[in-house]
């Protein structure tokens, strides 16, 4: 049964309730078994009616199911027997002994055998054990005390013993939101309609009695812009509807539930489901007035959760914040989009940096999906071109041409030989960058696979629609890329990315479509179509028809767009008379949830508009930019570039929100950016390009390299490498010996020239960086052993040897507007006003000696922890622990949240298990056994599926988080002759593109491509800095930031594996030659891509930045070409400052 489904059981358990058949509602939690009534089982239990308490019971539980039920059984049935024996009925005793009690002889027989003995005593008190047993009732509360313990205590019972906290009348609500929405598609609706039967659709017409009519094709009525009739009138024999209150923000999304077809039924919205694929749903967010109910999402087949998961106390729900769950996270998102925000109008890119010569009228842009700094841009004459902004490098540039004209269609190729001319409609890329496509005025669809640089390949030509094709985008259907287009034909049509095969076919719509957007709740994948008449409909990967048809506001031609982390819906349109309009939507009322103030009358051209931050709307209109508050109606600011917008430009944001391109008059396009954006430019703008940062995975390859730098299939003659010192490379590619990157060609006498001039930045004073060490009170501190930003990148928690947690949070005032994390501002070690402090269980083991490990929930509430005891869960604004759980051994010695659902966690143990853990149900799920010794990484690739594992055994195991199979695993490649510490760490974490795979080790930095592990990119450290002791990618996977044993810190350009930056220990530490202090632990600021923070062996822990006239830690060194790792210095031999060959 679906979860819909399962909620309607509860609407109906509340009705029946609140109408007072009290037997109906009894039977149906009993028959349903989604509900266990303690009340109810109290009072038969206080009342000693043992027949119906066993009868109500046995719907949820068996005798034989578990200890649990067992025991409670034994209860009942042991206090029946004492009670009969109590009223002399020996008679009864005997009956109950045979028929009731003797099927727990085959567990206890010596227990069966002293009850049986009870029969020969005249009272049975002078039992020794029963010697307290008082009267009936005394008896009764007592036993009733242990059987709720027990019942709480079942497995079978924990989703079961709460009911979901619903408004009084939730279903009579409903249905007259139903019947209202019914009422807006009355031709001729009446003020006070007469409803008298749900059984037909209502309809104001005189066609049918009593003000119904039969049943209609439009199956599923939304509100429109049009405004709410008054409530009905009195309905039925139980009292009046109660007219439908204000829809709560957090009410499940059922207009969005499936519906099916006109042709197959005409049943209301929300009930019978055809299937349970068939619901697009939406989380729910916990009512403020009862914090505690743990409300479930979509993905479980829970319907009820434990108030008390954990044991967690009364007080410690009572001071949680509103909006945190016990146990079951709530994402970031969510805090961000509706909780209080950091964000201000300054985080606007307003600042105008550049203008881009395009040449002709941009008709669509779009900002790739990984490598922030390229733009693709559509024109009205059919050219594309992909820009690389940081350099205002045009890197690529396409002109109109049909691939293969002979395979279109007869009058097609008529019409291009006639005019063989093109406008652009829209330009996107698919979720990795490696594809994009492009959607022509004239029926004609082409996907081109990018290779970097200029490299564009021809992937697919589709003769998609006839006439224009308006809109284009990617999707994942059923975990395959597909291309979803629209057109001028009326028609929404679906592809395979790979072979172009047409998969489905929409029809519906009455006039041409005007856009898509296809989205995925949960994992409910469905595409929202507009067209130029004004309908939205929605539509789900099947052959079933349109799950909504409704309006948009004022008729218009509208775009639909979600908020990044994709819980909020908005549109923005302009209709033929020119009004346009911006909005919010009510997903559970299928409403307009707020219309935004601000927009121009009598516009020309469809507004434009986007979205950026989960925070900002923005819109191209009345020669300017216009921005919005995303929870606030009014204009919040304007800008207009510094002039020479046209009146409904073309706007887009990239993927941070931190750069936004818009289109010009004089066919150009200006590119604005905030504080971060121009930060970003200046770190990307003297890099070299690289192909690799942008290809896919799947499609780019390099080569390998021999000893010396030289393509090991390269001819035989001079090349490159004769005409400069031979120096050990720092890449080597193992085992791949296909051919060389199609790179952008480059002058070799050039690239040999900024060679040999390239230097590695190397920073030795404080002067020449920004280090800032936190400030701790701490008497006597202790190795940091982890270390970690807040997702928020507002304070840093670190985790100390002896099990203590340390917070430092960063203060808002003028230096600091963000109160984000820096080097140029004192943060505060902070802790609540009770002055506890977050520490580990230690359980009997030295902490000291234990493998520390935590894992931070993705809004920052809760961190769950380990220090070789349980596992604690901590409440990150109190302090207080929330609970402990699963001793040792084994201990725990690496966590990480599944990154779709924060209940489920991957916990890596000691003995080389790793245990897939249920926090919702407390229990473990599965174990995973591939490793020898104890697991030191884990990591979810939320792209691939898949959990990648790293041991003190030196292997990487990779799992297939469906099933939870193996799918490959693969030995680190240690460097002949070196020998391993028997416990060494090995330290797995994806790159943002979630297919590179970053492996950390002593002796090494290795990525690898998920999920095969092949052929990796290997970098080994200079003899001279010791060991690696940790390494993170920076938050936007550009760099590697390494810690030493010799206390240095390395920066890597992670697309190369080539050092640019080398941090001395005298750049950051005070001078102590008695002390040796070196970084054991590496963070990321998870915004800011060149700082990073360095927890010290001396417990210190110590933030550091570039000069913010630098703005990045050094430059990149220039590729050369065939992908060879050239030297890495001027000076041969500087063993400190060179990468070093395989040892």
């Amino acid at each position: 049964m679906s979860s819909l489904s399962r909620e309607l059981v509860f609407l109906i358990l509340q009705f029946l309730d609140e109408e007072k058949f009290k037997e109906s509602v009894h039977r149906l939690e009993q028959e349903s078994v989604f509900f266990f009534n303690m009340r109810y089982f109290e009072e038969m239990v206080t009342n000693g009616e043992w027949d119906e308490v066993e009868k109500y019971l046995s719907g949820f539980t068996k005798v034989d199911d578990n200890r649990y039920s067992m025991k409670i059984f034994f209860e009942i049935r042991k206090q029946k027997y004492l009670e009969a024996l109590d009223k002399k009925d020996r008679s009864k005793g005997v009956e109950i002994l045979v028929k009731d009690l003797k099927v727990f002889s085959a567990f206890n027989e010596d227990l069966f055998k002293e009850i049986t003995q009870l029969l020969t005593l005249d009272n049975f008190r002078d039992n020794e054990q029963l010697s307290k047993y008082g009267d009936t009732k005394s008896a009764r509360t007592i036993m009733l005390g242990e059987l709720k313990k027990l019942i709480e205590a079942n497995p079978l019972f924990r989703d079961k013993l709460n009911f979901p906290g619903l408004k009084n009348s939730r279903l009579r609500t409903l249905i007259n939101q139903s019947l209202n929405w019914q009422h807006q598609l009355c031709k001729n609706p009446k003020p006070n309609p007469d409803i008298k039967t749900l059984f037909v659709d209502h309809s104001c017409g005189q066609s049918q009695p009593n003000g119904a009519r039969a049943p209609s094709p439009v199956t599923n009525p939304l509100m429109g812009s049009v405004p709410k009739p008054a409530g009905f009138p009195p309905l039925g024999a139980h009292g009046p509807f109660q007219p439908a209150p204000a829809p709560m923000p957090s009410s499940l999304a059922g207009w969005m539930a499936a519906v099916p077809h006109p042709s197959v039924s005409t049943v209301p919205i929300g009930f019978t489901p055809p299937n349970n694929a068939a619901m697009l749903k939406r989380p729910r967010t916990p009512p403020t007035n009862n914090p505690a109910v743990d409300y479930q999402t979509a993905d479980s087949e829970h319907t009820l959760k434990r108030t008390r998961t954990f044991g967690i106390s009364d007080e410690q729900v009572n001071h949680m914040p509103v909006n945190m769950l016990p146990v079951g996270y709530m994402g970031q998102s969510q805090s961000q989009s509706h909780g209080q925000s950091s964000y201000s109008s300054d985080d606007l890119p307003k600042t105008v940096v550049m203008t881009l010569n395009q040449g002709s009228v941009v008709k669509s842009m779009e900002f790739h999906s990984i490598q922030q700094v390229l733009l693709l841009v559509g024109t009205s004459n059919g050219d594309i071109m992909i820009w690389e902004v940081a350099s205002r490098e045009k890197l690529a540039h396409k002109n109109f041409k049909i691939w293969d004209i002979s395979v279109l269609t007869m009058p097609l190729q008529a019409s291009l030989t006639n005019d063989n001319t093109a406008i652009i409609n829209r330009v996107t890329w698919s979720p990795d960058g490696s594809l994009f496509g492009v959607a022509f005025s004239k029926h004609i669809v082409q996907i081109y696979s990018y290779h970097g640089a200029d490299d564009l390949r021809n992937h697919l030509e589709i003769e998609a629609h006839g006439g224009s094709v308006n809109d284009l985008a990617f999707s994942h259907p059923n975990k395959q890329l597909c291309i979803v287009t629209c057109g001028e034909d009326r028609l929404i049509k679906v592809w395979d990315a790979v072979t172009g095969a047409k998969q489905f076919t929409f029809e519906g719509h009455e006039a041409p479509v005007y856009s898509i957007c296809p989205h995925v709740k949960e994992t409910i994948q469905f595409i929202f179509s507009t067209s130029t008449n004004g309908k939205i409909k929605a539509w789900l990967y099947d052959n079933m028809g349109s799950r909504v048809d409704y309006d948009a506001p004022g008729h218009s031609s509208t775009a639909m767009a979600y908020s990044a982390d994709g819980t909020r819906l908005f549109s923005c349109g302009t209709s033929k008379d020119g009004d346009s309009y911006i909005v919010e939507w009510n997903e559970s009322e299928g409403a307009v949830k707020r219309t935004y103030i601000g927009l121009g009358k009598r516009s020309v051209e469809v507004v434009q508009f986007d979205t950026t931050k989960n925070r900002f709307l923005a819109a191209g209109d009345e020669f300017m930019i216009k921005f919005w508050d995303m929870d606030n109606v009014n204009l919040l600011t304007t800008t207009d570039a510094d002039g020479g917008l046209p009146a409904s430009p073309c706007i887009r944001f990239n993927k941070e929100g931190v750069l936004m391109a818009v289109s010009t008059n004089e066919n150009g396009i200006k590119i604005l950016a905030n504080q971060d954006g121009l930060r970003l430019l200046r770190t990307m703008e003297s890099r070299t390009f690289d192909p690799s940062r942008v290809a896919s995975a799947s499609l780019v390859k390099p080569q390998m390299m021999t000893m010396f730098g030289a393509a090991a299939n390269s001819p035989a003659g001079p090349g490159i490498m004769d005409r400069v010192t031979p120096m050990p490379p720092m890449v080597v590619m193992n085992g791949d010996s296909r051919g060389p990157i199609d790179a952008k060609p480059r002058i070799v006498d050039e690239a040999v020239e900024k060679s040999r001039t390239w230097k590695l930045t190397e920073i030795t004073e404080p002067s020449q960086c920004r280090s800032l060490r936190l400030p701790d009170s701490t008497s006597s501190p202790t190795r940091v052993s982890r270390l970690i930003y807040t997702n928020s990148g507002l304070a840093i928690l670190a985790l100390a040897a002896n099990a203590v947690h340390k917070l430092w949070k960063w203060p808002r005032n003028d230096r600091s507007s963000t109160g984000k994390a820096t080097a140029n501002v004192i943060p505060q070690l902070w802790q609540p006003a009770s002055g506890i402090l977050m520490t580990n269980d230690i359980s009997d083991t030295n902490p000291e000696d234990a493998v520390p490990c935590f894992a931070l929930s993705k809004n920052d509430s809760y961190v769950m922890s380990a220090s070789g005891g349980k596992i604690s869960l901590f409440n990150m604004m109190t302090f207080k622990t929330m609970t402990t759980f699963m001793a040792p051994p084994p201990a725990a010695t690496f966590l990480a949240f599944h990154p779709q659902d924060n209940n489920i966690i991957a916990i890596g143990m000691e003995d080389s298990s790793i245990h897939i853990y249920n926090v919702r149900v407390d229990e473990v799920k599965t174990k995973l056994k591939g490793h020898h010794k104890r697991i030191t990484g884990l990591a979810f690739s939320n792209v691939l599926n898949v959990l990648v594992s790293s041991g003190a055994d030196s292997q990487l195991c990779v799992w297939n988080t469906n099933g939870w199979e193996k799918q490959t695993s693969k030995p680190l490649q240690i460097p002949a002759g070196r020998v391993v510490g028997p416990l060494a760490d090995t330290r797995v974490q994806f790159h943002q593109d979630q297919t590179h795979l970053l492996a950390v080790h002593e002796t090494q930095i290795a990525v690898y491509e998920a999920p095969k592990l092949e052929s990796p990119k290997q970098w080994f450290p200079p003899e001279t800095s010791g060991l690696i002791t940790h390494a993170t990618y920076s938050c936007d996977s550009q760099s590697i930031f390494v810690g030493f044993e010799d206390a240095s810190v390395g920066i890597l350009t992670s697309s190369t594996l080539r050092l640019r930056c080398r941090i001395t220990s005298n750049a950051y530490l005070p001078s102590n030659p008695n002390l040796r202090v070196h970084p054991l632990v590496i963070a990321a600021h998870p915004s800011e891509p060149d700082q990073l923070a360095l927890g010290l062996s001396d417990g210190a822990v110590c933030v550091l930045e570039p000069l913010e006239s630098e703005g990045k830690w050094g430059t990149s060194p220039p590729s050369l070409e065939n992908g060879g790792a050239g030297p890495s210095s001027a000076t041969p031999g500087a063993a400190s400052t060179t990468d070093q060959a395989q040892r």
